[in-house]
């Protein structure tokens, strides 16, 4: 299983997924409702089709997609999921996932966590930044699938306009 918010999905997560899905005979690709950290930009059932297009554009047959709403333990347990897979960008990622591991194996003691590090072209992609050079008219095609890209251009002109930081006249 690849929790996550996905919000958006970007390249670096499919790559992620992609080779999850070689190691495995099938990943289940679970989208959380939200987070207590943040509300995010699209939809559960928005960020679901992104996530959903993408994997078909990439032919990933044994990839599934589904809504998480509860512990992502208890959805494990829920699917037969024996683990868990987390892409690493940098040290930073390393910290909280392990942090959040050790929570699951006191949760879950039969559940593993399996780290991917991320491909060095995809290492320092991230949702937030992704959202933050979309909501300020930056180019972010070769961060996310194209689908994604368009998404962010037709919602960016109003997160831009409502930015507090946004620049006015002058």
């Amino acid at each position: 299983m690849c929790p996550g918010t996905y919000d958006p999905v970007t390249l670096g997560h499919m790559d992620v997924i992609a080779r999850a899905a070689r190691i495995f005979s099938e990943v289940v690709v679970a989208v959380t409702d939200g987070s207590f950290k943040k509300q995010p930009m699209f939809s559960t059932d928005e960020r679901i089709a992104f996530v959903r297009c993408a994997v078909r554009d990439m032919e990933l047959d044994n990839v599934r997609v589904e809504p998480l709403g509860q512990l992502v333990t208890d959805h494990a347990r829920m699917i037969g999921a024996h683990a868990v897979v987390k892409g690493l960008r940098a040290i930073s990622d390393f910290d909280y996932e392990f942090q959040m591991a050790q929570i699951n194996k006191h949760l879950a003691p039969e559940l593993e966590t399996v780290y991917l590090p991320a491909s060095p072209r995809f290492s320092f992609i991230s949702s937030s930044g992704v959202r933050e050079v979309a909501a300020w008219g930056g180019d972010v095609e070769a961060w996310v699938p194209a689908h994604v890209a368009r998404a962010l251009r037709e919602r960016s002109p109003r997160l831009a306009s409502a930015s507090p930081l946004r620049p006015t006249g002058g």
